[in-house]
């Protein structure tokens, strides 16, 4: 099994040690597309999965959850969130058994949500309907020194309620002058380019897991096109994700760095549990 760089207690003194770093944004890698991003001692969490219950669900089926990476941190040690985010209703990016617990450790807690999906997420939650954030597309919400703003995600595509209300989001964060995009799981779709261009997006986050039908679950961008995707939107760093977690649902990042370097796109791979950090 993968051991991340930075686990438990250490990864705990990291993330204390960071808070020193006045003026500096950080962002930890902590499994799949789970990040945690610091900034002014405030911290925004991106779609956590800190258990082990897809292993358990498909254990016994046809499609096993074998996890690759060794879990990061459990959820209940992360006692300093402000604001958690879940781009959609896949388990890997609404998990019960990391939320209920990350909720139970703070209370005043904030959880930014799509819209269309409250109904599921309080079901699965088992929280008051009516405490979650709801966003749509283009529609911002700010908590501390975040302001989050929903942009779709097609997840293999744009999916909406009834209501015409998005299915899959991402988020793009500001922070003071810094830019986040975690674009959730997606992959291209007509005028995504053009929407995420009118922003100076500083750090991509993107899946790179790629698609393939014999999985039997939606895909992503592959690591190719989430580089091209990085430079397209003109991303000042962009960081890959969801990769290493499960065995039948991965991909080496190797062609994602290739495809990088050939544009000139800068990039970060990180280690689960290891830190990114701005130059100032």
């Amino acid at each position: 099994m993968i051991q991340p760089m930075l686990a438990g207690q250490d990864l705990l003194a990291d993330i204390a040690h960071a808070h020193h770093k006045a003026g500096h944004l950080h962002l930890w890698w902590l499994g799949q597309s789970g990040f945690l991003v610091q900034w002014q001692g405030r911290h925004l969490l991106f779609d956590p999965y800190l258990s082990d219950s897809l292993t358990h669900k498909y254990a016994a089926t046809d499609k096993p959850h074998i996890r690759m990476t060794a879990q990061v941190i459990a959820p209940e040690q992360l006692d300093f969130v402000n604001v958690v985010t879940s781009s959609h209703n896949h388990t890997d990016h609404l998990d019960a058994e990391t939320l209920r617990p990350l909720m139970a450790a703070n209370p005043a807690i904030t959880l930014v949500i799509p819209e269309a999906n409250r109904a599921f997420v309080a079901e699965r939650l088992q929280c008051d309907l009516a405490w979650p954030i709801g966003l749509d597309d283009s529609a911002s919400t700010t908590v501390g020194p975040f302001t989050i703003t929903a942009l779709p995600a097609a997840h293999e595509q744009l999916e909406q309620d009834a209501a015409g209300r998005h299915r899959f989001l991402g988020y793009v964060v500001q922070c003071g002058r810094w830019i986040i995009y975690h674009s959730g799981d997606t992959v291209w779709y007509a005028g995504m380019v053009e929407r995420l261009r009118q922003w100076a997006i500083d750090v991509a986050i993107l899946p790179i897991n790629g698609r393939s039908p014999e999985r039997r679950v939606a895909g992503n961008l592959n690591g190719p096109e989430a580089a091209q995707l990085a430079k397209a939107i003109g991303a000042r760093v962009v960081i890959p994700c969801h990769y290493e977690m499960f065995t039948f649902n991965t991909a080496s990042p190797d062609a994602f760095v290739a495809k990088c370097q050939q544009l000139e796109q800068p990039y970060c791979v990180l280690r689960a549990g290891e830190r990114w950090s701005s130059d100032g």
